[in-house]
């Protein structure tokens, strides 16, 4: 039984739901604002349970790697007895307990605020946070909260412990349960702060939110906890708290507020978006969650026929794609990476089908908002058909129009521990390869820039974990990849190219010419003291090796065949010695006093 059928299946479900939603009308009314999710009835949890183990033995079948290995290990990841957990924590604040357990009432939902010291937003509203719990209208819900030292950059655990203890005298009432396994945020996907986790009585999570809550949302969540969340646990209608694009491209945003996200100096965080569709969205919204760098994913409709359609209307067929907006801090990470993780999950040959999902709503599809992410995914998309024989159909396409999924839909796999999904999550504690190599800090002058101490960081005792095997056998061993086998050779997007191993400017887009010998060619190097040059009597030929200097890596050769009017001379380099740096990712990766050179 496919996604699809599932929910054709569960038709009468999602109308009772419906009909409940009408009921809450008011509750909708007074917490517009508020981001709500809702979980699906007992008889669509039960279909979902068995669809994931028709689709753990369907998936050996398909060249998909790990991900297809992996179904049931990844449900390990996802929340369990999340009450339990958090009754078993020490509890910080003195004169509150011990533990979890003496401020958690089984009997009453909860509200979990995770926090972090680093945060500032999260220390402006501890006191707020305070007031909630003392608070009489809040008498039907307990209200308390989570560090996790030694994880997402906070304090390690003594560390923390000695300065909340000259804290907490502040905040005598509020409690603080120390979750040094990080156990709770990994499951949740938790990657920035605050974030607010809704519990029900039983401990299962009714909806997460990625930023602050205001006092008006904590105050509706306080009113409806005497009744479990009924009302938010029936709902099917859309959420409030993300953005919508239309077909038009017109934004229209309904924020929660202070929705600001901050990274661990600090500083509101610089995020940016991309669009990914690869089969049910359940799976690709959790999967991409806990991906390093993610900041917030929720599920939508992409590229479709028609204006905000509804669940049916895309199974029936709207035209549009089962997709996820998937935000990102783009000073820890950048689009390239998100793509190789993306890749890696999905079988990018297959037509209209991921799993066992069949549909032109199951497509696969990277659409971007931005013109100038599209040289990075045709980059991408490029790097993936090498590995394959078969056409990868992939839509590389700008963003025509993406609406929110209903509620039930957004942390989906979040709220329902066993429901379906087709990708192994596990995946996304593992980085892909080439993907390793320690963050830049910022610089003010390309001597800056180009400075060798900013790229002899790199592990090299680590590199068969962090490149491929070709990127390994080319940069270590003087390899040589297959002429026109790179996507390299065609790639004439603006941007850099660095050495694959330690990061180093090498290149310029600039220079880079097509010069029909089948490897990326370049009629110099960005400054001639980032190369070494080596005498080559290899093959009865003698030739000039070209290395990079910082980490001596082998890069091709160099001849003087090139453009006589450009200095004569054809830098040949393999493709799989290089990383591309898109001129828009420069800033943020690093490299930004050389964008003027790019743009010369």
């Amino acid at each position: 039984m496919s996604h699809k059928q599932i929910h054709s299946n569960d038709h009468s479900n999602v109308n009772t739901l419906a009909t409940k939603s009408r009921a809450s009308s008011r509750w909708f009314k007074n917490a517009r604002a508020f981001g709500i999710t809702t979980v699906l009835s007992a008889g669509i949890l039960v279909a979902c349970g068995q669809m994931s183990s028709a689709e753990n033995d369907a998936s050996s079948s398909t060249k998909l790697g790990k991900q297809n290995s992996g179904v049931n290990s990844s449900r390990d990841m996802l929340p369990s007895d999340m009450l339990g957990q958090m009754q078993a924590l020490p509890q910080l604040t003195k004169g509150l307990g011990d533990t979890g357990a003496a401020v958690i009432d089984p009997n009453k939902p909860t509200l979990v605020k995770f926090w972090a010291s680093w945060c500032p937003l999260c220390l402006g509203t501890l006191e707020e946070t305070e007031e909630w719990r003392t608070d009489p209208k809040f008498a039907d819900l307990n209200v308390v909260t989570v560090v996790s030292p030694g994880h997402l950059n906070e304090k390690a655990d003594g560390e923390f412990g000695t300065w909340y203890a000259g804290v907490q005298a502040d905040y005598p009432q509020l409690p603080v349960l120390s979750d040094a396994s990080g156990k709770l945020i990994n499951k949740l996907g938790v990657q920035v702060y605050p974030s607010w986790a809704i519990l029900d009585k039983n401990g299962n999570l009714v909806h997460l939110v990625k930023g602050n809550i205001s006092a008006e949302q904590a105050y509706a969540l306080a009113e409806n906890a005497n009744n479990d969340f009924a009302e938010l646990k029936a709902g099917t209608a859309k959420p409030a708290n993300a953005q919508t694009l239309d077909s038009n491209s017109k934004i229209e945003t309904i924020k929660q507020k202070d929705g600001v996200y901050y990274n661990d100096k600090g500083k509101a965080i610089n995020t940016r978006s991309i669009y990914l569709a690869g089969g049910c969205f359940w799976g690709v919204e959790a999967y991409m969650e806990r991906v390093d760098g993610v900041v917030d994913a929720v599920s939508g409709y992409a590229n479709g026929d028609m204006a905000n359609p509804s669940y049916e209307q895309v199974i029936r067929g709207s035209g549009h794609a089962e997709a996820v907006k998937v935000t990102y801090d783009a000073d820890k990470t950048d689009l390239d990476t998100i793509l190789k993780y993306y890749f890696r999950v999905i079988d990018p040959t297959s037509l209209n089908k991921q799993g066992n999902d069949r549909g032109v709503q199951y497509r696969s599809g990277v659409y971007y908002t931005d013109k100038e992410d599209k040289a990075v995914i045709d980059a991408a998309l490029k790097r993936v058909q090498s590995q394959y024989k078969q056409k990868v159909v992939v839509e590389n396409e700008a963003l025509d129009n993406f609406y929110l999924a209903e509620m039930y839909h957004q942390d989906y796999l979040a709220k329902n521990p066993n429901g379906y999904c087709h990708i192994d999550l596990s995946l996304a504690d593992d980085k892909p390869e080439g993907t390793t190599r320690t963050k830049l800090t910022p610089v003010s002058t390309v001597a800056e820039t180009l400075d060798p101490k900013r790229y002899a960081g790199f592990d090299k005792g680590a590199l068969k974990n962090t490149l491929t095997k070709a990127q390994y056998n080319i940069t270590q061993d003087a390899g040589t990849e297959r002429a026109f086998s790179h996507e390299y050779d065609n790639l004439f997007a603006p941007g850099i190219y660095v050495d694959v191993v330690s990061g180093e400017p090498l290149f310029l887009s600039t220079d880079k010419y097509q010069s029909g010998c089948g490897w990326p060619s370049f009629t110099k190097p960005i400054d001639m003291q980032v190369i070494t040059q080596h005498e080559d009597k290899a093959f009865n030929m003698v030739r000039t090796e070209i290395r990079s200097r910082v980490a001596d890596s082998h890069l091709g050769h160099v001849f003087p065949d090139g453009p006589k009017d450009r200095g004569g001379l054809r830098y040949c380099i393999n493709g799989g010695a290089l990383q591309f740096i898109p001129v828009d990712v420069m800033p943020q990766s690093g490299y930004a006093p050389l964008v003027k050179l790019v743009k010369a």
